[in-house]
């Protein structure tokens, strides 16, 4: 496969373009380290989609995160010029972007995830009545944003009602939930038909939560991997993983969020379609845990891609 021509496509114009970039980055590494020819282009640049659709290209490689890369945009753009590329499709890459419409598919399947209430622009909503039904400890966070943009953890009815105006900012569709107090954890599946759940990461957070600054500088946060979990605790996540990879008909890997509660009782967050690949992020990490190194994890992703 070291003859395959990889079109790397990082920056985009999200609000996670910076991420993006530093996961262009660290993904380019390893493509070259596996062998492989690699020309990194940015979405965001005109000239640089004419390269895409000109070619010539065997693959795309996403390292696309937040809005017009992984919500399905991108992936259409692929698919209408015949590019196969890495991860899910058009619409698994627009469900598992969109918060609301995820939870639907989780609850659809029997995957547990915390009550919530959503709200669109718009709408006409009793705050007190989010807080009767919720509780007084909540979390506010935009419907399709991703490495934890705007998310808010409060508590008290006029700390939600403020945090909802802060969200509503950001985007026109909103999720309140239930916050969980437990351990911060995220599992990666990987493969097609037959997946395979990599080892558990525990994040540990300098800050309250595992936030924007806590998942990409440099210290912000400490991963235990894997995680120090019993062995029916960690088969009963990583099969959490697996369904909500499968209940969101993702493709090639998939990264789920978990609340794990003292009394075991384990909450599905959301699933991210593609990963982050900077040298602080987790997919690589629980790769390297499972024997994997990170030029062989992207060659995996291609072979994927390619099947």
């Amino acid at each position: 496969m070291s003859d395959c021509r990889v079109a790397l496509l990082t920056g985009g114009k999200s609000g996670e373009r910076e991420v993006s970039l530093a996961s262009g980055k660290g993904a380019r590494e390893a493509l070259e380290g596996a062998g492989f020819t690699v020309t990194s282009l940015d979405p965001a640049e005109k000239e640089d989609l004419k390269r895409l659709i000109d070619g010539p290209f065997d693959v795309a490689f996403l390292c696309l995160h937040g809005k017009w890369g992984e919500d399905g945009t991108v992936q259409g753009f692929l698919e209408t010029i015949g590019l196969p590329y890495i991860g899910s499709g058009v619409w698994s890459s627009a469900l598992a972007m969109d918060k609301v419409k995820s939870k639907l598919y989780y609850e659809r399947d029997g995957i547990p995830t915390p009550p919530s209430v959503s709200l669109e622009a718009g709408d006409s909503y009793d705050v007190d009545e989010i807080v009767a039904k919720l509780g007084e400890h909540c979390v506010v966070k935009p419907g399709t944003e991703g490495s934890a943009l705007g998310v808010f953890i409060v508590e008290g009815a006029e700390a939600v009602a403020e945090a909802i105006e802060k969200a509503f900012a950001i985007d026109s569709e909103i999720l309140i939930e239930r916050y969980i107090k437990g351990k911060e954890l995220t599992v990666a599946v990987i493969g097609n038909d037959e997946v395979e759940a990599l080892p558990i990461i525990e994040i540990v957070p300098k800050s309250e939560f595992y936030d924007y600054e806590s998942k990409y500088a440099p210290g912000g946060s400490q991963h235990l991997c894997p995680a120090p979990l019993s062995e029916e605790t960690t088969r009963m996540v990583q099969d959490l993983a697996v369904r909500a990879h499968r209940a969101l008909s993702c493709k090639g890997v998939s990264r789920s969020d978990f609340i794990l509660e003292d009394d075991g009782r384990c909450w599905t967050l959301e699933t991210n379609t593609i990963p982050g690949m900077t040298g602080t992020s987790l997919l690589p990490d629980a790769a390297r845990a499972a024997g994997i190194s990170f030029p062989e994890l992207c060659t995996r992703l291609i072979g994927y891609a390619l099947a």
